[in-house]
């Protein structure tokens, strides 16, 4: 069964979103390329076992929202069962070298959500 596996948080102030969530929830932030206003978020369940990953970046439009992505065995497998439902492809299978490929989506009741697939899934 499909789950989320990913979440991305935009952001207008990056130090001061990073602050937010790790005082609420004790998020910890990573800074995976130094050349990128990029943080991988690590989250653990309500008994310390390993939660969801996230990220949190640069807001890039002003409606940007908290984007959910759930794994997938095939993103191009899904992208036609999502339209054969009835939804939207927003965004085309995009690869994101060295992780993985996402494609962003749209649900029958106009929410966004993203698909995900790791790099060495078939």
């Amino acid at each position: 069964m499909s789950t989320i596996v990913h979440f991305d948080i935009p952001a207008d102030d990056s130090e001061r979103a990073k602050n937010f969530y790790s005082r609420l929830f004790g998020w910890k932030f990573e800074k995976p390329l130094e050349t990128m206003d990029y943080y991988l978020i690590e989250t653990k369940g309500l008994k310390g076992e390993p939660g969801p990953g996230g990220g949190l970046g640069k807001r890039e439009t002003a409606d940007q929202k908290i984007m959910n992505y759930i794994g997938v065995s095939s993103v191009d497998e899904y992208l036609g069962k999502i339209e054969e439902l009835g939804g939207k492809i927003l965004m085309q299978k995009t690869a994101v070298p060295g992780w993985g490929y996402l494609a962003i989506c749209m649900d029958t009741e106009n929410n966004t959500f993203g698909i995900w697939q790791d790099e060495e899934a078939k």
